[in-house]
């Protein structure tokens, strides 16, 4: 999506581009205190989390960020959107502008993003910051679909024009408004929009393409038991894009994590009752 955002979308006024290689970042930045670190999940942007920005900015000092290659963050290097090498390029960025986590948030796959860097990343405590997981995708695919999954997404991000086509025929806002539904949510008509406009705009979809296409969590389930940092998973109870059931798995295989199910929301549960997500969060981080 071209730079800058424009006015109307979500938090547009403390939006800002920050070069940190091989990307050039959207980053909104607001608040005061102890810093939380957002992360969208794969498709989305930092409109998805505009509520949390608003909610927790009230408390703490809040940065979340566009990922490589989705929003508005322009993407530098095409081989560099699997989870490792995303979340080692999110740490330089962090290292160069001097932030230091007490927290992250991650949304679906920013959770796994997350759990990565608190492996990494020391809070202002000199312990991994604390991280919380809205409906996070920590499943590997079984059987085939593991290996058909990402071998469609393989194939569709080396296809040419492959993204342009997807956004042509996906961007009606009758299907935007079936996928979200699909996913166990409802949002307002302002919500629909912004991924409207999302999967409208061929590069966005060409990042996302290229994020599924490289996207493996093998090596991070198998570490779950080793984990040190303290874990909250929030879900929402209609989810069905990621079942409750692999949040509440995945808290079993590590040492400090804990499950929260909010009943009657779905898979963006943080979009559709920001104010209570919001609240969890910081009860969490305060306890």
């Amino acid at each position: 999506m071209r730079w800058p955002p424009p006015q109307d979308w979500p938090h547009a006024d403390i939006s800002r581009q920050v070069l940190a290689s091989p990307h050039r970042w959207h980053v909104q930045e607001t608040g005061d205190g102890p810093l939380i670190l957002l992360l969208h999940g794969a498709g989305g942007s930092t409109h998805s989390l505009r509520g949390l920005i608003t909610q927790l900015g009230r408390a703490r000092r809040v940065v979340a960020i566009d990922l490589p290659g989705q929003g508005f963050t322009q993407l530098g290097a095409r081989h560099r959107c699997g989870l490792h090498t995303m979340a080692a390029d999110i740490e330089k960025l962090c290292q160069q502008e001097g932030w230091v986590p007490d927290a992250i948030v991650g949304h679906s796959a920013g959770t796994a993003l997350a759990l990565k860097l608190s492996e990494t990343l020391l809070s202002p405590r000199g312990q991994p910051p604390q991280v919380v997981g809205i409906n996070p995708a920590l499943d590997t695919f079984d059987g085939i679909a593991g290996v058909l999954f990402p071998a469609i997404a393989k194939m569709l991000a080396a296809i040419p024009f492959s993204a342009s086509v997807f956004s042509a025929t996906a961007s009606n806002p009758a299907r935007i408004q079936a996928l979200i539904r699909g996913t166990g949510s409802d949002l307002d008509d302002h919500g629909l929009r912004c991924y409207q406009r999302l999967v409208a705009d061929r590069d966005h979809v060409d990042g996302t393409l290229l994020m599924m296409a490289q996207w493996s969590l093998d090596a991070l389930v198998r570490s779950l038991p080793r984990l040190q940092a303290q874990a909250l998973f929030i879900v929402g109870s209609r989810d069905g894009a990621v079942p409750p059931r692999v949040a509440r798995d995945a808290a079993k295989h590590m040492p400090k994590a804990s499950v929260i199910e909010i009943e009657g929301f779905g898979h963006l549960v943080h979009e559709e009752v920001p104010e209570l997500v919001a609240r969890h969060i910081l009860e969490f981080l305060d306890s």
